[in-house]
């Protein structure tokens, strides 16, 4: 009984290992110029990227533009991919460095815009109530945050990345994640009790 999560976390991470393998095989595929594979791989990270890429920039049309962009490196650049690291370490890592060369562009302040990422288990009008409260709150908070720190939130929270991932994504030393995620935390809560107490 003691060791089921253990069997657990090892289940897991096969399934995360033969999961790499297959993106490897596919990305090489994408690499000999393969259409198909190629929109495989796009129908299978397209998810993935858009919510990273929305917390990211907070606008909805500049993360399809990035979105894109990313893809077309992953088509034009496959080839370079390897297997140093995941298939999936290397496309986040070429998401991340197109949204910052993005957000460098971006000269004027826009209006911060982010899907709900909090819910609640109550049910009812007071149930949806408390999850708008929230996801406003949320919302709020994390526009507050800096570009690195969002991105180490979502990495860290919504992609369940390891600092050492998040690391070669962002092209950092661990330290530098381990200390983003200190402060963006920090942060993070103190915006949070900031909303909350603007609240009615």
């Amino acid at each position: 009984m003691a060791h089921f999560p253990i069997l657990q976390s090892g289940v897991r991470n096969a399934a995360r290992d033969e999961a790499s393998i297959a993106e490897a095989a596919l990305l090489a595929r994408v690499a000999s110029r393969d259409q198909n594979a190629f929109e495989t791989l796009y129908r299978a990270y397209r998810p993935r990227l858009r919510q990273f890429l929305m917390r990211m920039t907070r606008q909805p049309a500049l993360s399809e533009d990035v979105l894109e962009e990313t893809m077309l490196v992953v088509w034009q650049k496959a080839r370079t991919f390897d297997n140093g690291s995941k298939p999936s370490t290397w496309i986040f890592a070429i998401a991340w460095r197109q949204a910052l060369k993005a957000l460098r562009k971006q000269r004027e302040p826009v209006e911060a815009v982010d899907p709900d990422t909090l819910r609640s288990n109550a049910s009812g009008p007071e149930g949806e109530m408390h999850r708008r409260q929230m996801g406003e709150r949320l919302r709020a908070a994390l526009a507050g945050l800096s570009a690195e720190h969002r991105a180490v939130i979502e990495l860290t929270y919504y992609q369940g990345r390891a600092c050492r991932e998040i690391a070669e994504i962002m092209q950092c030393p661990v330290d530098t994640v381990k200390t983003r995620m200190f402060y963006a935390r920090r942060r993070l809560k103190a915006l949070l009790l900031f909303t909350q107490e603007d609240l009615p």
